[in-house]
This record gives structure tokens, sequence and C-alpha cells, in this order.
């Protein structure tokens, strides 16, 4: 019988990896229901339910395994995390106590449990954090983890100087570690302007009747969760999060109609500018659905992935009712947001302040591009201005989107769909103000980036 559940755990693997949901699904319900007092199996149900995104199954799960073993750390880590994306935040909290009171030396629980709040000068851990950035690492990214743990409690306590000293050293540290060429990037907006201009895009101008999809795009940090936790918390729509899977329909259009895998960046560029975008559209409609299993439980979803604004052009034309929105924020509020976000994958660029400027300033250039060539395509929503007037934005956003007002968007904090990204804890939260101007207490520190952006003809304030 042992070996009959884990198999059922193994089949949802499989068929999760097949990207059939369903079957995965009910693989790990059978093993889920049957699991009876084996920590260790409810663990491995927990994380598998998680990967699928569901994540009260997930939590319970866990909960199993912690009840089971509550010893062993890891588990205590997974649970800790789950209640942070489901938004009990206090019982987080206490979970990553629990779990570091076995493991002080688990230096990531460290940082996820300062990320859940806003620290106090009489409630913080910086004491413990100093002493342990005092002793030898075993690893660069144990202290990565403590030095981005600390500056965020420094500066929660007002200790600016400090705080920046000690985000500079763990960034400086992190972009050692990794394999990143800016340039390539750099070079992909100008291949995607010259792959689709403005008189390839014309005939997208058009306002058609809203589709399913409301795409959220723009840089990371700067209100993309904020804006699908407001979306989400209307009736007829449902925050599926960030979903891989417009990138992913679109590869694999790109690789079936170049007859091979393994293509260049310039070849996958003018590939995907003439494969067959409605079709596109639909395997698109298709992923999402499997990736996100609750997508169909409402007439319309949004997508927030950040990163979807390399392909506004291509969304436009393969869902010609999708609605896309762009949220922006003041540049140098949105790059010093960045820059002192400890980022688990992606976003290489942010960790090193001329780095940032020039890839921003390449973002901004595309964006530029996009609502030139579509012009009332792309609905723009600045972050500042929502913090400043929650009602009047938020109306235009619905009515933007095809969407009846609805009083419960101005409540998006209560809304219980999990949450998974860096800003799952804020969004628990109603709109605060203390972050727009943040950036300004470290001006002398910010300087190179501003000369960098002011060196690119963007008005670091705008």
């Amino acid at each position: 019988m042992d070996k009959d559940r884990h198999i059922e755990v193994t089949r949802a693997h499989q068929a999760w990896r097949a990207g059939d949901t369903r079957a995965a699904r009910a693989a790990l319900d059978r093993a889920s229901s049957e699991a009876r007092g084996d920590a260790r199996l409810h663990h491995a149900i927990g994380s598998l339910y998680s990967a699928m995104g569901l994540h009260h199954e997930a939590l319970a799960a866990a909960t199993r395994a912690v009840e089971l073993d509550p010893a062993r750390p890891q588990y205590l880590f997974n649970r800790a995390a789950l209640l942070r994306f489901v938004g009990r935040i206090d019982e987080a909290e206490a979970t990553y106590d629990r779990a570091l009171a076995l493991d002080p030396g688990d230096h990531e629980a460290w940082l996820n449990r300062t990320e859940l709040r806003r620290q106090t000068p009489e409630r913080n851990h910086i004491a413990a954090l100093e002493a342990l950035a005092a002793k030898p690492f075993t690893h660069p990214r144990n202290e990565v983890f403590i030095r981005y743990a600390l500056a965020k409690e420094l500066e929660d306590v007002g200790r600016y100087a400090e705080s920046f000293a000690q985000l500079s050293a763990g960034a400086t540290l992190r972009r050692r570690h990794i394999d990143y060429d800016l340039a390539r990037d750099l070079q992909t907006v100008d291949l995607i302007i010259d792959a689709l201009p403005a008189s390839r895009l014309a005939a997208v101008r058009a306002a058609q009747p809203p589709d399913r999809p409301i795409f959220v795009v723009g840089m990371p940090r700067t209100g993309t969760t904020l804006v699908e936790r407001i979306l989400g918390s209307h009736p007829e729509v449902y925050g599926a999060g960030e979903l891989l899977s417009f990138p992913e329909a679109l590869v694999s259009a790109v690789e079936r109609t170049a007859g091979r895998s393994g293509l260049s960046r310039e070849e996958m560029v003018a590939t995907a500018a003439r494969v067959d975008l409605r079709a596109v559209g639909e395997d698109y409609l298709l992923r999402a659905s499997r990736a996100a299993e609750s997508v169909g439980t409402r007439p319309r979803f949004v997508d927030k992935l950040p990163h979807n604004y390399l392909y506004c052009g291509l969304i436009q034309q393969a869902l010609p009712g999708a609605r896309i929105v762009h949220v922006v924020r003041n540049p140098m509020a949105s790059c010093y947001a960045m820059y002192k976000a400890l980022f688990r994958q992606g976003y290489p660029f942010s960790y090193d302040l001329d780095e940032l400027g020039r890839f921003f300033a390449g973002y901004r250039r595309l964006m530029d591009h996009w609502r030139t060539a579509m012009p009332g395509v792309i609905h723009e929503l600045r972050y500042e201005e929502l913090v400043r007037s929650p009602r009047e934005v938020t109306a235009a956003l619905l009515d933007f989107c095809g969407l009846a007002w609805h009083e419960g968007c101005l409540e998006f904090h209560a809304n219980p769909t999990p949450s998974t990204t860096a800003s799952a804890a804020q969004v628990r939260r109603p709109l605060y103000s203390s972050s727009v101007d943040l950036w300004q207490r470290y001006r002398t520190e910010l300087a190179p980036l501003e000369a960098r952006l002011r060196a690119y003809g963007i008005d670091p304030e705008g």
C-alpha cells in the first residue's frame, strides 16, 4: 500500500510534466487521501500541489507533514511559505520562528521572515542578523540572504545609510555569481522593433470587443501584483498570477515554423514575426487553462507576467480582444525597488545600478515603440496616481477592460486568492504611500543611476 501511494505521486508528476493538469490533480488527490501517517509523502504531495498552483491544498498537505514530524525544519519552512502565499502572515512568521529555532543556519528563512512585515525599533531581528553577518559564510548565497535581510530591517527602522551599505554589498555579491550579458537583452529590443515596425502593427489599432485575457505588464516591483489583485477582486475576473503560457506558446510556434529547436535569438525574433499568431493565441488559452486550473471559473483572467511587455505587438495580433495594462512608476522609484529586491530567478540586470539604468532605458524604448505603433491599445496606469486617487484610477482601469464598476476592487487586500510574487505580503494591506518617495532617502547613493537615466534622455522623476 505504501508503494501504491508513492506511485500515485509519480503519476501526478508525469501527468503534470505532460501538461495534463486534470490527471495530475486526480492522482495527487488519491495519494493525499491515502497518505495517512507518512510525513515525507505529505511533504512531497504539498510540493507538487504548490507547483500546480493549488496552494490551499498544498498548505493542507504541508500542515499534515508538520503535525507528523514537527522537528523537521524543511517541513516548517515550506508551510511558512504557503501561509504567506494564502495571506496568513502572522502564522507564517510564527512558523518561520519555529523553523529557525531548529535550524538557525537557514539563511533564506531569515530573509523570508523579514519580508513578511515592516520591522519596528521595538520588534526586529537586527542584532541577530548582525551577529550572523559577522561570521564566515559557507556559501556566497547565504551571505546574500543575510545582507538583504539586514538592508530591509535597517531601512524599516530608519537607519538608511547602514541599510544601503548592506544592500550594495549583497547586490554586488549576487551579481558576481550571475552569468549575464546585458548587451544581448538590449540587442533584443532592437530586433523586436525592427521585426515589428509600426506599419506591421497598423492593423491592430482598432478597438476590439474584450476577450478573456487581461495582460498586466511592466517592470517588476512597480505595482503589477497590486493591479492584478484589484482586477482579481472583480467577480468576473480571476487573478492567474505570472503565467509563462504566452512565451511558451510563442516559442513552440517558432520552433514548429522553423522546423527545429536551438534557434539563435535573432532567428527566434525573425521567425516570431511570421508565425500563425491566431494559432499562438489559441495555444496560449489552452496552456493558461492548464497552468492555472481556476482560469476557467470566471469569464476573464489576469496574466501578470511583467516580461510580457516584450510581446505586446504579438499579443495583440494573437488575441485581438485581449487587454494590455502597462503599470509604470517614477523611474528612480522603480529602479530602486528592483535594486533592493532579491529575485529568486530572473531579472539579472537588477543587481548593478549602471546595468539597471541601461536595461530600464531599453525597456522604456520598447514600450514607447508599442505606444506609438498601436495607439490606444495599451492602457498606461501610473502607480503614484493609483495610490493618490484609487477610485478614479480603478474606474478607468475597469472601463478599459470592459468591466462594470465593482466596489470590491477597492478592497483588494481582502482578496483570498493566493499570491506567490515578491509582493505577496504587501498586497494583503490596504493602499499605502510610504514607498512612493522612499528612494529619495538614497539620492546620494543612487546618483550614478540618476546620471545614467539622464544620459538616455529619461527624466528620473518623470
